[in-house]
């Protein structure tokens, strides 16, 4: 049950009052913005929320149980605040937006949040985009717990896995980029082809500065490294451009022992039976490891 500042509470009682909608929207990357459908900023829990002409939001649809409710924000695009192109980046994907509802003649006293959501699809046009916010209870639509398979299903590095990636991260420039967003990277031609793949390539300038990718494929053409994303930026690296990479794993129990030393935290069941396991007799003599049993 939502508790009401005694304040605020009381003006709501009274016969008319003086309340708007306000949103904070923090990325991932630690950036707060604060907006508001007031026609003048407000200033309260340590933020300013700015007065954005056309910033509204869509009634919200609710009730009891878990399911995932929703609602829509909407506005114009600023170069101060909200800008097409850190949109398109996805600088604000995952964002985690709350809203407010305030009594703008006494914002620090009578504010209280109504919600808090995380930034849905976002669609730009005409120098306008939509925002749809989904609730928290949305995450439970994503599969949980742990992958029971012969690879390892850890993250390189996390609590699970323990690699000290400073060891396998390497500081590089981009050199050249292709139409399709492969590029050609500086100092990296004495790793082995391969090394980077299922990697993380962090960009430390340009545009493009604080985005990770994934990389798919790592080639050594003519002893010049060349990487290409599973999912290209949206908009282009350029030439000059520093990043920094990690080494990729394949999950596998050899790639954990032989590349990172690590087959004490290796996080897969490299034995559990295959599904070849149903054809083999309890013979004694049918080795049950894994491999294929049939031909």
């Amino acid at each position: 049950m939502r508790t009401l500042p005694p304040a605020l509470a009381a003006h709501l009682a009274g016969p008319a009052t003086t309340t708007c909608h306000a949103w904070r929207l923090t990325r991932k990357d630690g950036l707060v913005l604060g907006f508001t459908e007031h026609d003048r900023d407000l200033e309260f829990d340590g933020t300013v929320f700015s007065a954005a002409s056309g910033f509204a939001a869509s009634e919200v649809e609710t009730g009891l149980g878990l399911h995932a409710d929703g609602a829509d924000l909407a506005g114009a695009f600023s170069s101060d605040t909200i800008s097409a192109g850190d949109l398109a980046d996805g600088r604000y994907d995952g964002a985690e937006v709350e809203t407010f509802l305030v009594n703008w003649r006494d914002p620090e006293a009578q504010h209280v949040l109504l919600s808090t959501r995380e930034l849905g699809e976002v669609r730009a046009a005409a120098g306008a985009f939509r925002a749809e916010l989904r609730s928290l209870a949305a995450r439970l639509d994503a599969p949980q717990g742990r992958l029971y398979a012969r690879r390892c299903d850890a993250e390189l590095g996390d609590d699970r896995c323990r690699v000290d990636l400073a060891a396998f991260t390497f500081a590089s420039t981009v050199t050249g980029v292709a139409a399709d967003g492969t590029l050609t990277a500086a100092g990296l031609g004495d790793h082995a082809a391969g090394r980077f793949r299922n990697g993380r390539l962090t960009f430390s300038s340009g545009r493009l500065a604080g985005l990770s990718f994934r990389i798919a494929e790592h080639a050594v053409p003519g002893g010049a490294a060349v990487l290409t994303f599973w999912a290209p930026p949206a908009a282009p690296a350029a030439p000059g451009d520093a990043f920094t990479i990690e080494a990729g794993c394949d999950k596998t129990r050899e790639t954990c022992s032989t590349s990172f030393d690590n087959i004490l935290n290796f996080q897969g069941f490299p034995f559990m039976p295959g599904s070849d396991f149903a054809y083999g007799y309890a013979d004694g003599d049918t080795v049950h490891d894994g491999r294929a049993i049939v031909p």
